[in-house]
């Protein structure tokens, strides 16, 4: 778990350069992030067919990619509207791919699918731009990291911050929710403050506000300061990542939380600092 810093203080040039607007930042941070997100020598290219939205591509060889380390508001399927900056996070995207003449490079990550059998790769352009980094400098998505697919997961961080530092995108109006907000399953971050920690053969479990539970998994514990997370009862934390209604699945016993969402690794899970 780490300090989530909401304090005011960035670059000079980040705080002028956000009167600008989105574009400008990104372009401004994606000065200094080659050398945070290097794109390795002698990446395999591949042609876009389209753009399916802000973190899906599909190739012209069949393939379906989704970008490893972003993850954008969804678009309006099976009748549902789309979820804010959803249809900008696409656009954006295809832009991206149409500057880069309509190829892409792939960095396949150590796990090279999804359970839907689409492709995990960190994309970039054709000028070694790592295109997650720069969807979350804009502000267009969220930084989300998961084991073992996290190998460039500061730099992401780095691009998150730059856009909700300067309040851009998703982040000018503070998405965070609280736990008491909670009213569906999905993606979501949210803040709480932790009523119980315990650890068992299941994992790490911590409850916020006695209403959501976060599982952090056996294989997964030695990425933590598991001693720390132990002693949080009492903290104010950050969490994000997908929440399960466990009384749809039929899953839910009695005592627990209706509530719970699984933390993939440590920049999931914050400890804020006002």
């Amino acid at each position: 778990m780490v300090f989530l810093d909401r304090s005011p203080s960035f670059s000079r040039l980040l705080k002028k350069a956000s009167l600008a607007g989105a574009f400008f930042v990104s372009a401004i941070w994606l000065g200094a992030a080659h050398a945070l997100c290097p794109a390795p020598a002698s990446l395999p290219a591949a042609q876009v067919q389209r753009v399916v939205d802000g973190d899906t591509l599909r190739l012209t060889d069949g393939r379906s990619v989704r970008m490893i380390g972003l993850n954008t508001p969804e678009t309006g399927k099976k009748g549902q509207s789309a979820e804010p900056f959803a249809e900008v996070a696409k656009r954006r995207l295809q832009a991206l791919v149409n500057e880069s003449g309509g190829q892409v490079r792939l960095r396949i990550g150590e796990q090279a699918a999804d359970r839907y059998g689409r492709t995990l790769a960190n994309v970039y352009g054709r000028d070694s731009a790592n295109l997650e980094a720069q969807m979350l400098a804009e502000g267009l998505g969220y930084l989300v990291a998961i084991d073992p697919n996290v190998a460039l997961v500061s730099c992401q961080q780095s691009a998150e911050r730059t856009a909700r530092q300067a309040g851009l995108g998703l982040w000018r109006n503070d998405p965070v929710q609280s736990v008491r907000q909670i009213s569906r399953g999905g993606f979501a971050l949210i803040s709480g403050t932790v009523s119980s920690v315990q650890r068992n053969g299941g994992g790490i479990w911590i409850e916020l506000d006695h209403m959501l539970v976060l599982r952090i998994a056996p294989e997964l514990i030695g990425q933590f300061d598991a001693s720390r997370l132990l002693r949080s009862k009492g903290s104010a934390v950050e969490a994000r990542g997908w929440i399960v209604d466990r009384s749809r699945r039929g899953g839910l016993k009695p005592g627990q939380q209706r509530w719970m969402m699984s933390i993939t690794h440590p920049a999931m899970l914050n400890t804020v600092q006002n």
